[in-house]
């Protein structure tokens, strides 16, 4: 219990102070239009009330991703805390947060726009293509999981292909529409039932009187019966990813900017909403710990119940929240992934329309630039959907890299206190290149990749020629922009 509470205080104080001090570092203007003021058009650009711009932003980043990454990341030790409270705080918070100040200061740009203004127009053309296929594949995945867990839930004639095409046809819908007529109404209910489920569970945690068994005492080692096949560095830090950090969250933020009607309200929606999703990444790695009794045994768990991680969320919430719980646990584990496929296909969309300069002002524009990604989302979805995944984790936490780089070398030619990215980008820099180094797309199996020494070392390597490059340009820089 003392370590639980420790990172739930780190994880609530950081968003006063440590947010209060990224907050001042960038520089809020209350005074500046935002896109959405200057210019609405009613269908992206949209102004909306602050508590649904940050339920929105919250259950787009959130999804399964701080329940199911939590719960597979804590399989490794009580170091799955630390990384979560301190993860968030100085890495994903700071990330999600100034990404999408520099999207709003920039008229809602897309990241890959972002990132080209500041690493160049060639960096701008891979990561554009980067990025639209990452979102892709979360669209792809986030068709057939749930897809798969309503057939289960309904009669037989209701299929897998069934809710495929049902699923699929809301996103469309979702990616189509203008922001506040589909998305607007429903994420909000759905954003605030993925909250109250998580309070629900961290209120048994704490008052229910049952033991939170992280031994502590024990050390950080990692506590994998396999841990030379899965080391904690880097294998927990990609596992971990929405609970602590990630790259998605960037390809997310700008549509939430193109909403945010006051620049005063960024640090609550964008720093708060990625402190939310740590709290309950938090309270989802202590209840795995707390029900199942070991780390051993939360392995053994999902090793030995075909829905894995979906059952232990679901048998949690039935013994402790009764058929209240159940009822949330089913909606969390199905409508999460389905509300964070569908933002992906609009980003998808925006980031398309915005590379190429094509106007979205009418429903056919729209469905001109979705179609290409309709088709590929459909060819994917026929791929194995562990593969996917494999793709998805590494790629994911890899555009995490190229996002803290690129609002590092923002903050330096604006004369801004670069220092709370660049650490950031360099940790994560090592975690991304070891781990890919090690186990390629994602596979921690004996004999494929490098030996971890080996792969850290060169990742050491790497990281250290990518600080000698920020630093000799930070030497010789001649276009600093004042502020």
């Amino acid at each position: 219990m003392t370590l639980f509470l420790i990172a739930l205080a780190i994880l609530v104080g950081g968003y006063f102070i440590y947010g209060f001090v990224v907050e001042r570092i960038f520089g809020i203007d209350a005074k500046r239009l935002t896109p959405c003021v200057d210019h609405p058009d009613g269908v992206d650009y949209v102004p909306l009330p602050t508590w649904k711009v940050f339920l929105i932003q919250f259950l787009n980043i959130a999804g399964i991703g701080p329940i199911f990454g939590a719960i597979m990341g804590v399989m490794y030790g009580p170091a799955a805390f630390l990384w979560i409270s301190l993860g968030t705080i100085f890495g994903g918070a700071v990330h999600d947060f100034i990404s999408a100040m520099i999207s709003l200061r920039n008229n809602g740009k897309s990241l890959p726009q972002i990132v080209g203004m500041e690493l160049g127009r060639r960096i701008q053309s891979v990561m554009g293509l980067f990025t639209v296929f990452l979102l892709i594949m979360v669209v792809a995945v986030f068709v057939t999981t749930p897809a798969g867990l309503l057939a289960s839930l309904t009669p037989d004639h209701l299929s897998v292909t069934f809710w495929t095409v049902v699923i699929f046809a809301y996103y469309i819908l979702a990616t189509l529409l203008p922001i506040d007529k589909l998305i607007g109404r429903i994420y909000p209910i759905f954003g605030l039932a993925l909250l109250v489920m998580a309070a629900g569970i961290m209120g048994y945690l704490l008052f229910s009187g049952i033991e939170i068994p992280a031994y502590i005492s024990e050390g950080f080692a990692n506590r994998k019966a396999d841990p030379s096949n899965a080391p904690l560095f880097p294998m927990m830090f990609v596992s971990i990813a929405c609970g602590a950090i990630s790259g998605f969250h960037a390809t997310q933020s700008p549509m939430m900017a193109r909403c945010l009607k006051n620049e005063k309200m960024a640090r609550p929606v964008f720093y708060g909403a990625m402190v939310a999703e740590g709290i309950v990444a938090l309270v989802w790695a202590a209840a795995a710990i707390a029900f199942c009794g070991s780390y051993q045994a939360i392995a053994d768990f999902v090793a030995t119940h075909t829905g894995g991680t979906g059952d232990l969320v679901k048998a949690i919430c039935d013994n402790w929240l009764g058929l209240a719980g159940g009822l949330l646990a089913i909606l969390g584990v199905i409508a999460a992934p389905i509300t964070t496929g569908d933002t992906a296909m609009r980003s998808a969309r925006l980031i398309i329309a915005d590379t190429f300069s094509i106007k979205q002002d009418t429903i056919v524009r729209r469905l001109i630039v979705s179609l290409p990604i309709i088709v590929v989302s459909f060819l994917l979805m026929q791929i194995d959907f562990t593969v996917l995944w494999r793709y998805f984790a590494w790629s994911n936490q890899t555009l995490s890299v190229f996002t803290l780089w690129a609002v590092t070398v923002y903050l330096a030619r604006y004369r801004k206190f670069y220092i709370v990215t660049l650490i950031p980008a360099l940790f994560m820099t090592m975690v991304c290149l070891s781990y890919i180094l090690f186990a390629p797309l994602g596979v921690p199996t004996k004999g494929i990749g490098l030996p971890i020494d080996t792969a850290i070392i060169i990742a050491g390597i790497v990281t250290i020629s990518f600080l000698a490059i920020f630093a000799r340009w930070l030497s010789r820089r001649k276009d600093t922009i004042e502020k």
